[in-house]
């Protein structure tokens, strides 16, 4: 999970594409980088850290130029503690080309070797998106043939990077001289929209979510069908083509849960509405397991949890109180690197209101449940704030399989409910009840949260919704694959020091 960002303007964009990282900032926290374009030229800046401290003053002045894109880095793939893996990254040939990725590659390793053997081109980190820029640089060789480039040799090449490269990919490129290309892997796992500006400046903004081009004073236009590609020349000029063979729709189902930011819309499902209706679906699991009547009140986990909390205690007729308060100058915990950093920042992160907790019954409501570090750690918080009883309910359903789209969760060890029953699970989390959401509540709760705005025009086939009920939509997942993922999986080679921004004074995020 990235945020990715590109723009093609009559402007100048460093400072556009700055602000929409910042819109993007929940997306990843470990890296940033932008990349602008002037003539044939690209200047680059990229760091770890958090946007507004990677980019300073001195940095913005020195990337000029009308055309650009950005990233937010969340690692899940190759070294999270190395600077030269941030994005984004480039190649030289043919005509320069520089790449921002958001997903994950199930066959970065076989693609590493055939790009060496086969198409002699070297790769020089770990980095699985330096492989599909590779890929997508021979491809673009072959289809241009040493002829100026047109819109329909764009397309070919990424025909055939679809036809090469497996796994969960949105990708924004920009290609000197030219444009700007844009495009989405054939099963549309992860997200990507287009849109224009209000100013009449004919911007034309692409980003990895719907809040950027609404933060940024520009109009939705929609979401990229699966498989589809769209190149915006330098005069602003918009060329689409579907290059996937059987494209179809399977957004990743966890954008909906926790990832996205609740005002955004993602292939014409609202992320706001989606919470809600998880709170409703939850509502009557709650009901079978707890009678309202021993509830005293409600209590969000913040964030993303709060649309799904309000609904439930509406429909059961509860109190609804917030009860911690969130430090949001504190990363969050589940996208850091590292067990003990996550368990570390649990307590810096959240601290609680007591009055809301003594003497009461108290059910607690998150979005899901991953590690269960962190839920184990809240409901002692709530127990020390004076609770009678700690219900916990998930508007997820429980995590028991690995992801291999991109999302940091990929070795079965780490996720409490694998190999284990919903009474395990409570035991090791310590609170006296445990509700999950259940997997077929979940999708149908999510695909009710349909609106008319920023559809693909595809109708949606399904959900990846592999890390809960273990159907990987690629249909190319193998034990071997997921054991060689974990081997390469960003928290390899973590420092014993503790280096996460925690440990900084001035720790912030958007």
């Amino acid at each position: 999970m990235c945020g990715i960002v590109g723009v093609v303007s009559n402007a100048p964009v460093n400072q556009l594409i700055y602000d929409a990282l910042l819109l993007l900032q929940h997306r990843g926290q470990d890296a940033a980088g932008i990349v602008t374009q002037q003539e044939r030229k690209f200047f680059m800046h990229k760091a770890k850290g958090m946007v507004r401290d990677v980019f300073r003053t001195r940095n913005m002045r020195a990337l000029p130029g009308h055309c650009g894109l950005g990233q937010v880095r969340y690692p899940t793939a190759g070294n999270a503690y190395s600077e030269e893996e941030a994005q984004p990254f480039y190649v030289n040939a043919p005509f320069g080309i520089v790449l921002v990725h958001n997903g994950n590659l199930t066959n970065a390793h076989a693609l590493k070797s055939e790009l060496f053997t086969t198409d002699h081109r070297h790769i020089n980190t770990e980095s699985d998106s330096e492989v599909l820029l590779n890929v997508l640089a021979h491809e673009m060789e072959k289809s241009t043939r040493g002829l100026p480039l047109t819109p329909m040799d764009v397309f070919a090449a990424v025909r055939n990077v679809h036809r090469r490269v497996k796994g969960s990919y949105a990708v924004i490129a920009s290609i000197a001289g030219h444009g700007l290309l844009a495009f989405r892997d054939p099963f549309g796992i992860r997200p990507l929209c287009i849109g224009r500006a209000n100013d009449g400046k004919g911007t034309v903004m692409l980003a990895s979510e719907s809040v950027v081009l609404e933060g940024t004073a520009h109009t939705l236009d929609r979401n990229l069908a699966p498989g589809e590609a769209v190149f915006v020349d330098l005069e602003g000029k918009v060329h689409t083509q579907q290059c996937a063979d059987t494209p179809t729709l399977n957004p990743c189902i966890f954008e909906y849960v926790y990832l996205a930011r609740p005002d955004s819309v993602m292939d014409g499902i609202s992320v706001y509405q989606a919470r809600l209706n998880l709170g409703e679906t939850l509502a009557k699991r709650v009901i079978s397991t707890v009678p309202p009547k021993d509830i005293d009140v409600v209590i969000p986990i913040p964030e993303s949890s709060r649309p799904s909390a309000m609904q439930l205690a509406q429909l059961l007729g509860l109190p609804y109180r917030e009860g911690f308060v969130k430090n949001r100058y504190v990363g969050r915990t589940f996208i850091m690197p590292g067990h003990e950093v996550r368990k570390k920042s649990v307590r810096q992160k959240l601290n609680v209101i007591g009055s809301e907790f003594k003497g009461r019954n108290v059910l607690l409501v998150d979005d899901s449940i991953v590690r269960g570090t962190t839920s184990r750690e809240i409901v002692q918080m709530a127990r020390d704030a004076g609770a009678r009883k700690v219900y916990l309910a998930s508007a997820a359903p429980p995590v028991r399989y690995p992801n291999v789209y991109g999302i940091d969760m990929p070795t079965k060890d780490e996720l409490v409910a694998h190999g284990r029953s919903v009474e395990e699970i409570r035991e090791l989390i310590g609170c006296d009840a445990l509700i999950y959401q259940d997997v077929e509540g979940m999708k149908r709760a999510i695909s009710a949260a349909v609106t008319d705005i920023g559809s693909s025009g595809v109708a949606i086939t399904g959900f990846d919704a592999s890390c809960f009920d273990g159907v990987y939509v690629t249909g190319d997942i193998t034990f071997d694959d997921i054991q060689r993922l974990n081997e390469g999986r960003s928290s390899a080679g973590e420092p014993e020091e503790d280096t996460s921004r925690l440990a900084l004074p001035n720790a912030q995020t958007a």
